[in-house]
């Protein structure tokens, strides 16, 4: 069958070659957001190779009246890069822009495109003898692009923050079709309104990012991991302020996980030995890292002091420490592995919300006995980043229950009662997976009237006809 084709089409391969312009075949790669709730259609998946291409191609669309879905590696979890099921969208993928342009190990900054995977990213600094710090569950898969268009969070927000606290400067393509080069790298520069931040965070509503300048770190002399069974998630707590005293900037990863979590993963990846499983004494567990600038001998020394602090404390019932590089990746791979132990379980309900982290525990009693007492044999899947109050409050179906027909009749309902006390303990209802189409309704609901009139200003003023992947974010 040959390609469907329109003026508009034509173009597009005028551009990027024909062989760059998708519509026929299987496109599930691209129409379907990865969680698998949406399925869309898109006129045309488009793959780019440079910035003059996108360009060329987004004035192109603009011209046409034809929206424009920009989408890194499909990894989103908040339906924020999938199109619609018009038939009427160009997805633009950007994962053929995969150049590292500039190591500056001077500058401590490396510029690359948006379509470079994060854990390619990774190894380009360790090469380099540097650290980039940014690490999620997806670096294998995402792109810096989404990480950016998402502000994307992960393990080590505790101490380098989160994407937007890495970036130094951007290239974006407007809705236009222009191209602002902002890659200077420059920690101080103010001159005007910060363009960067405009665009980090907003999900490809306001121009696509092209490429970025990124900060790296000194590679740390030593890092270790801990593993340690807490009574409550009010010690967790009393941990976190115990280790940000004692470890001050080397406190790298704190991570809380509660026990039924755990449980998925014994249950459905058995070969996988999750310390403390099971254990009354251990319905919650931390994992820990400390990075050191010194040797491994002064991380252990700090790292012992901490937990034996902790246990006369009171906070820490147990503990283990990795003994080497090995089992630390054992212990993180055990905590990464909640999420798909939690799909092998059945469908499930993802919330993904911050609070502050000294009224997290108030919050997980309140909404626990909450849920518990509305939907009976509920169970809840809880875990997440604590060191920067960032909570993965996870809803699975009833033991036995039918997870299908239990979304359709509850999802609602549980999102209901979950974000109305994320908002009464003063959260926010998308911590780092974004809004999305899935929870655009929501910043309707939540954010403010006048947060909301600067930000459909900000839309209306970059992005006239609408066209930036509509929908997203701000409801059309």
């Amino acid at each position: 069958m040959p390609n469907l084709t329109t003026p508009l089409l034509d173009t597009l391969r005028s551009i990027v070659g024909d062989a760059h312009v998708l519509t026929e075949g299987d496109l599930t790669a691209w129409e379907q957001d990865w969680r698998r709730r949406v399925r869309g259609k898109a006129l045309a998946v488009v793959r780019p190779a440079s910035t003059p291409e996108v360009a060329a191609v987004v004035k192109a669309c603009a011209a046409a009246g034809t929206a424009v879905v920009p989408q890194g590696g499909n990894t989103g979890l908040a339906v924020g890069s999938t199109p619609d099921d018009t038939g009427t969208q160009i997805v633009l993928s950007l994962t053929r822009m995969n150049a590292v342009r500039a190591v500056d190990t001077d500058n401590l900054t490396m510029t690359v495109e948006a379509g470079c995977i994060l854990q390619n990213l990774q190894e380009v600094a360790r090469n380099a003898g540097l650290l980039f710090p940014l690490s999620l569950a997806a670096e294998g898969s995402c792109t810096i692009g989404g990480n950016l268009g998402t502000n994307a969070g992960g393990t080590q927000v505790v101490r380098y923050g989160n994407t937007r606290d890495l970036c130094l400067g951007l290239e974006v393509v407007t809705a236009q079709g222009e191209v602002w080069s902002g890659l200077k790298g420059l920690r101080k520069d103010n001159t005007g309104y910060d363009l960067r931040d405009l665009f980090i965070g907003s999900e490809g509503t306001l121009g696509i990012i092209t490429a970025a300048s990124m900060k790296l770190y000194p590679q740390p002399a030593a890092k270790l991991t801990a593993w340690a069974a807490v009574p409550s998630i009010e010690h967790a707590v009393q941990l976190l302020g115990m280790a940000h005293k004692q470890l001050g900037a080397g406190l790298t990863g704190f991570e809380v996980m509660g026990q039924f979590a755990l449980s998925l993963v014994g249950k459905h990846m058995p070969q996988l030995r999750v310390p403390f499983l099971g254990e009354e004494t251990a319905p919650w567990c931390v994992l820990l890292e400390n990075s050191d600038s010194e040797s491994e001998e002064h991380a252990r020394a700090r790292f012992e002091a901490l937990l034996e602090s902790a246990f006369e404390a009171g906070c820490v019932t147990d503990a283990v420490v990795a003994e080497n590089l090995t089992q630390a990746h054992q212990l993180w791979h055990i905590r990464e592995s909640i999420p798909l132990a939690q799909a092998e379980e059945g469908l499930n309900i993802k919330n993904d919300i911050s609070i502050p982290i000294s009224r997290i525990p108030a919050f997980v009693a309140h909404t626990d006995a909450l849920l518990q007492s509305q939907i009976p044999g509920v169970r809840l899947v809880n875990f997440g980043h604590l060191g920067d109050g960032n909570l993965h409050y996870n809803v699975q179906t009833p033991a036995e229950g039918d997870a299908k027909a239990f979304l359709r009749d509850y999802e609602a309902q549980v999102n209901h009662l979950v974000y109305e006390a994320v908002a009464e303990f003063g959260g926010s209802f998308s911590a780092e997976h974004g809004v999305g189409e899935l929870k655009a309704d929501k910043l309707e609901k939540y954010q403010s009237p006048v947060a909301l009139g600067m930000m459909r200003a900000i839309k209306q003023a970059l992005d006239p006809q609408g066209l930036m992947n509509p929908g997203r974010v701000l409801k059309a």
